[in-house]
């Protein structure tokens, strides 16, 4: 069963309607999809963050519009870093039998024997986008590193691909790899190379599959 979000309709778009939103600890929303026309809401951003931690990033959850329920996914938002507050939201309305693209993100597991033996874990990519029914969507996707050696990478076609979603990626695409300490060393030397986290780990783009 999803998680159930009570969401009000906003027919008002003046600047002053907007100020008095917030005022009362809501945001602006939109919700698309599922062949029906964009409808602007706005939703209480306690209750929002709740569900959020409850469903997880790309879980389903259901809007109450007007008493009638919609089942949705996060498709985008919009966060202010310095005042920690909710801009606005885009959520994805779908059918059961639909399937959507999300970005998932990758967690390295374990304590790689290369990094043991002085190497350094680099890791280019830190989300893929994936093909499947909104229940399906994983939060994400753990990828085993313990027996990665020096000089050895991880790749696409190295993760166990579940039935109920498909990974978007070309298979020869890099996940995560040690560099020997001499070449690290030499990088160390030059330019210096970022971890590259994502600029957004919470944030996740969702839209629906053709």
């Amino acid at each position: 069963m999803s998680a159930l979000l009570q969401a009000n309709e906003r027919k008002d778009f003046k600047r002053s309607a907007l100020t008095a939103l917030r005022r009362e600890g809501n945001f602006p929303a939109i919700v698309y999809g599922n062949k029906k026309d964009n409808k602007a809401i706005s939703i209480n951003e306690a209750d929002f963050i709740k569900t959020i931690r409850d469903v997880g990033r790309n879980g389903v959850m259901g809007l109450n519009i007007n008493g009638s329920e919609v089942k949705v996914i996060l498709s985008e938002y919009q966060m202010d870093p310095i005042k920690n507050e909710m801009i606005h939201a885009d959520f994805l309305a779908f059918d059961q039998s639909s399937k959507v693209n999300a970005d998932v993100r990758i967690v390295l597991v374990g304590d790689a024997a290369g990094v043991k033996d002085g190497g350094v874990m680099q890791q280019p990519l830190h989300e893929v986008s994936v093909t499947a029914s909104p229940n399906d969507i994983p939060p994400s996707i753990e990828v085993d590193v313990a027996n990665l050696q020096v000089g050895e990478t991880i790749t696409i076609a190295d993760i166990k691909q579940s039935k109920g979603y498909l990974i978007n990626h070309d298979e020869e695409e890099v996940i995560a790899s040690i560099l020997p300490p001499k070449q690290e060393e030499e990088i160390d030397t030059g330019e210096e190379q970022e971890p590259g986290k994502p600029e957004n780990e919470e944030g996740r783009e969702t839209e629906a599959s053709e």
